[in-house]
């Protein structure tokens, strides 16, 4: 049990919620999100010393929306309201919401007032707005601390309660003075010390897993990504031997990844590890299969199935290890969220497992966060800042049929474009970036000959949460490099794309 300073984050369904988790965190300060549905006895069992609440995508005078037990505000602490976080207070606490004349959509001016909130933080400022409705009255014992043109309560507080609501969405990038904002709200608000790190959540977790797993075995997913690969040291360092890792060698992986991974956990760190090559198996399951998500859900059946056939070849396993992160999690949907795409980890598990329990010991954990902790566990540097690759391996980043060809394709201009990216000094200033082989295939002149073949999308985005990203400006210079090399060195190419597109629109991979 974490005797850690905590906050509660309580979730309505919004798509940046989980990003308050983590700008709570950065602060060094222990936090968890529970479901708006939870009982103020569940909520008491954290002991709380604060509670956020976050955006969603409802209207809170809307029968049927979700609220919360209002007795979170008789329990003396603070309480911070986001967004629709802070129109239910408002609400539930007597006062007026109303849908607006004018939404709002995007960064606006704002102008703040005096308050512990906004300490140290200029009067004329910008915040991300994303609402349809807005407060037209607070409710008694509260005044007006900010607002926008067309948001008369941008911002309200109740100082002798310590009750505080914001219109905007401090947790993103787009408001420059959110973190500043939050962390007031921590410690000259609550008056927490910010005494949690990545050294406690790693000894937490060790010692759980240790108390939990028992003489038990267990069985990692190893993929020799990030997420992986600090699941499985983390893993290792609670049982040691009881922990056998099965990399999956399904041919999906990044050029020469497979060997770079047998040799860095077998050889590098003494991991028990079986490494089981099953292209063909998984190749011909993915024959003519287009759709993304079938492609996840058969890629992540196949995982499961592996793993039962291999755990009956060593005995009794009583619990399975997964690399899940909470970006994995949020996008496959929580609770009232919006489901935009499964992950293999989270969405694509058979009905049946044969294993006692899944652990995911990364599961409430950013990427940065996920390195962080890698680092703290000893993990070589260059392991730890491996670009991001998703569960499903290179198969959601062939568009269309999954052909061995086409693969190999993919992976010789993947690498291509990682080695100039590195040779740029690029790889630490962008945070993923990868190939991508289209089902488009166009007309071009190589020689003095005609061709008609593929045309390989190049995809690069900065990002410090991977729920949004801009599109990576990378000079032209070192585009024309790679367009080049690929063309005359992969066969089957004769064009090269880069896609500008940030996220959102879109994802950040293309399946």
């Amino acid at each position: 049990m974490i005797q850690n300073e905590t906050v509660v984050v309580i979730d309505f369904g919004g798509q940046y919620n989980q990003l308050i988790a983590r700008r709570v965190r950065e602060a060094n300060v222990y936090c968890v999100v529970l479901p708006y549905s939870k009982s103020i006895e569940e909520i008491k069992s954290y002991n709380p010393k604060a509670i956020i609440f976050t955006g969603g995508p409802n209207s809170v005078y809307d029968q049927g929306s979700p609220i919360v037990d209002k007795a979170v505000f008789e329990l003396g602490i603070p309480v911070l309201g986001i967004c629709y976080g802070a129109q239910l207070m408002s609400h539930m606490l007597g006062g007026t919401v109303e849908k607006a004349s004018t939404r709002e959509y995007g960064v606006i001016p704002v102008s703040l007032s005096e308050s512990l909130l906004f300490k140290g933080i200029d009067t004329e400022s910008e915040c991300l707005m994303s609402h349809t409705d807005k407060i037209i009255e607070v409710p008694n014992g509260f005044e007006v601390v900010a607002h926008t043109g067309n948001c008369p309560v941008a911002a309200f507080q109740n100082t002798e309660k310590d009750f505080y609501g914001v219109q905007f969405h401090p947790e993103v990038n787009h408001t420059p003075f959110g973190s500043k904002m939050i962390r007031n709200f921590l410690f000259e608000i609550c008056g927490l010390k910010g005494d949690w790190t990545m050294a406690d959540y790693a000894k937490n977790f060790i010692d759980s897993a240790r108390e939990k797993i028992g003489d038990k075995k267990v069985l990692c997913a190893l993929s020799g990504g990030v997420d992986s690969s600090v699941a499985a040291v983390l893993l290792h360092k609670a049982v040691g031997k009881q922990l056998t890792c099965i990399f999956v060698d399904h041919g999906l992986l990044r050029k020469n990844e497979g060997d770079e991974v047998e040799e860095i956990f077998s050889k590098q760190f003494d991991i028990n590890l079986i490494r089981v090559n099953c292209e063909d198996r998984f190749l011909g399951k993915l024959a003519d299969v287009t759709d993304p998500e079938k492609k996840r859900k058969i890629i992540g059946e196949e995982f499961i199935r592996v793993f039962e056939e291999e755990a009956k070849k060593i005995g009794t396993v009583d619990y399975l290890v997964q690399g899940t992160i909470y970006p994995d999690v949020i996008e496959s949907g929580t609770g009232d969220a919006s489901v935009i795409k499964s992950h293999h980890n989270v969405g694509g598990l058979p009905d049946y497992v044969d294993f006692k329990e899944i652990i995911e010991p990364l599961r409430n954990l950013f990427k940065d966060e996920v390195r962080e902790l890698g680092a703290e566990l000893g993990i070589p540097h260059h392991l730890v800042w491996r670009q991001p690759f998703p569960g499903p391996g290179l198969a959601v980043r062939c568009i269309g049929a999954i052909t061995k060809d086409r693969l190999e394709i993919l992976k010789d201009a993947d690498y291509i474009f990682r080695e100039e990216i590195a040779n740029a000094g690029l790889d630490r200033e962008i945070n993923q970036y990868f190939a991508v082989i289209t089902d488009m295939r166009s007309v071009g002149v190589m020689g003095d000959g005609r061709t008609y073949d593929y045309t390989i999308a190049l995809r690069a985005v900065t990002t410090t949460d991977f729920m949004t990203g801009e599109w990576a400006r990378i000079p032209y210079e070192v585009l024309e490099k790679v367009s080049r090399r690929i063309v005359n060195e992969v066969k089957h190419v004769n064009r090269i794309v880069y896609d500008i597109t940030s996220k959102p629109p879109a994802t950040i991979e293309w399946e």
